[in-house]
């Protein structure tokens, strides 16, 4: 397998000839994030001086992404060069700190996991041994999003190797060819079998100890240049670490390094924040859409800079003063208008009957009852009642203010233990084993509601209530397109970035999308709380005008089921 020797200079310097006997390396692009090869001396990020909270989230803190194997992003939405080696391989980092450029192995899930991946390497190399090629070969039949993913991947070999003959195929396909500009490197396949050396008794039939041989090959044949193996499958990284081969996880689908870092929709604000920011204050008060007056205030300081559009601030004085609530409707430079909540804490101002039993879920009836906001993610623990408040919003807004038509239930159905295997019935009775948490809330909505009529009226109460909403299942979400519908997406932890894109673009005119889930309860495999589909949502949609996002963090379904969730 004749691949040429490590470049020497950069791949805008060679002349056209040269291009066959020698790897591109690092090219300039716009708009991708850079797979390590060469690391810009990291610039002194801008900090808020004085006033800052306790606790703040700033935009520039969540666009923290994953290191090593990185992603190319739209051009909409640039992101920064990572900085960070810290989770590449030893190899991997040696050869990022000297700038020399890699070759990536790649495993058969990866491309399975990522159709694209192909192109988000940069100005790396890409290996594909033949074992890699026929096990997805064995995948390519059915409806799945995984063998979706393998036919894209095949139709994207198969455009890259058009009008190549044998001889040019050794040497490497530029991976630009298709228009990728953001691909530097070059793709190479296995064209002939590679004496490989691995201990004795690895059965040499298995597909994952052939691609190990293949990585122990290379690494001889090519002694100076850095053999990367790139897999989701946490046991081949293992095994390859074990056998002293460099081997790395898949990190181009990681919208964050760490959930820590998840934007949480909430800023806790200093005690001295009227002192730093109450200089040529302004005040005014408007009527709302539930017709109330709100008092708006425009503020100028250093904190502004670290805010987004919808969020959520807080001062709760420890002096006993009243507590300050707000959202963040404008943001100029240093200049910001803050716009007071609605009190849903107040009997008053209940939902369907329920009340807001803590800060968050106050904030989470503001955004569900906005109709300026069309999309809302809710994430939190198990007993933070991301449920029970999207349903008793959808409810309300419904059969009350008839500002939608009908409420639309989804979820994904991925079982905790065994599967019971096929359902009988139609689409809403399939689906009504995975909606044991929604007949759970509707009952207490049913009793918290309307109470008129005794035992008769809560019946035709459910009644009404199940005849305005619909389950549907994920599964025949494609090409359908809502209108006037407040449609709630419950377990979106379990989705990936791509369903999450399938079902949002559903939204048709006046239809609200709600997304509930919990990132530590994830089901899905090869998905992780970095790479998950709500958390890929939370992250793009911050900072829109016309989305919102709260953090539940305290559980209020029972003292039983608080305290088991600490202790257990």
């Amino acid at each position: 397998m004749p691949l040429p020797k490590m470049p020497t200079r950069p791949a805008d310097m060679l002349k056209p000839e040269d291009m066959k006997k020698t790897a591109k390396t690092s090219k300039k692009t716009g708009n991708a994030v850079p797979a390590k090869a060469k690391e810009s001396k990291p610039q002194p990020k801008k900090t808020a001086t004085p006033a800052t909270p306790k606790n703040p989230v700033t935009a520039r803190q969540s666009k923290k992404t994953a290191p090593a194997v990185t992603a190319t992003v739209p051009a909409k939405q640039p992101r920064k060069k990572l900085e960070d080696t810290t989770l590449q391989s030893p190899v991997s980092r040696a050869a990022s700190k000297s700038g020399q450029t890699k070759m990536f192995v790649l495993d058969t899930n990866v491309l399975m996991h990522d159709p694209t991946a192909l192109f988000r390497f940069e100005e790396h190399d890409i290996f594909l041994p033949m074992i890699t090629l026929e096990e997805m070969d064995n995948h390519k039949r059915g409806v799945s999003d995984v063998a979706r993913n393998v036919r894209q991947v095949a139709r994207s070999l198969d455009a890259l190797v058009a009008n190549v003959d044998e001889m040019r195929l050794e040497d490497g396909i530029p991976l630009d060819k298709l228009g990728n500009k953001e691909a530097g490197g070059r793709l190479y396949f296995q064209t002939r079998l590679q004496p490989s050396e691995l201990p004795k008794g690895l059965p040499r039939e298995k597909g994952d100890n052939q691609i190990l041989g293949i990585v122990n090959a290379l690494m001889a044949a090519f002694p100076g240049r850095a053999i990367v193996l790139v897999s989701k499958d946490i046991n081949m990284r293992i095994k390859a670490r074990a056998l002293g081969l460099a081997a790395e996880d898949y990190f181009n689908d990681q919208v964050l390094e760490d959930s820590d870092l998840l934007y949480p929709g909430t800023m806790e604000l200093p005690e001295n924040f009227w002192e730093t920011h109450g200089k040529n204050i302004e005040s005014w008060q408007e009527n709302n859409h539930h017709g109330a007056s709100k008092t708006f205030y425009r503020i100028t300081g250093p904190l502004v800079s670290s805010m987004l559009l919808n969020q959520f601030v807080y001062l709760e004085p420890k002096n006993g003063e009243a507590p300050f609530h707000a959202q963040v409707k404008e943001v100029n430079g240093n200049t910001a208008v803050l716009q007071t909540l609605h009190d849903y804490t107040h009997q008053k101002n209940n939902v369907w009957g329920i009340l807001a039993r803590n800060r968050e879920q106050n904030f989470a009836f503001n955004i569900l009852m906005d109709p300026e906001c069309d999309i809302v993610t809710l994430v939190g623990q198990a007993g933070t009642g991301k449920t029970l408040l999207a349903l008793a919003a959808g409810l309300t807004q419904v059969l009350d203010s008839k500002r939608y038509n009908e409420v639309i239930v989804t979820r994904v159905t991925i079982p905790v233990g065994e599967d019971i295997g096929f359902l009988p019935g139609t689409e809403e009775e399939k689906m009504s084993p995975w909606m044991g948490a929604f007949d759970d809330n509707m009952e207490v909505l049913n009793k918290a509601g309307h109470q008129e009529g005794g035992e008769w009226g809560r019946a035709v109460t459910h009644d009404l209530i199940r005849s305005r909403i619909s389950v549907k299942s994920l599964n025949f979400m494609r090409g359908r397109t809502f209108i006037d519908k407040f449609l709630i997406i419950d377990e979106a932890q379990n989705l990936t970035p791509k369903q999450m894109k399938t079902l949002i673009t559903r939204a048709g005119p006046g239809t609200k999308i709600v997304c509930l889930g919990n990132i530590a309860q994830i089901d899905t495999p090869y998905l992780t709380e970095g790479s998950s589909g709500l958390t890929y949502v939370v992250d793009r949609f911050k900072g829109w005008e016309h989305s919102g996002h709260v953090m539940l963090a305290r559980g209020e379904r029972s003292r039983l089921a608080d305290y088991a969730s600490d202790i257990l």
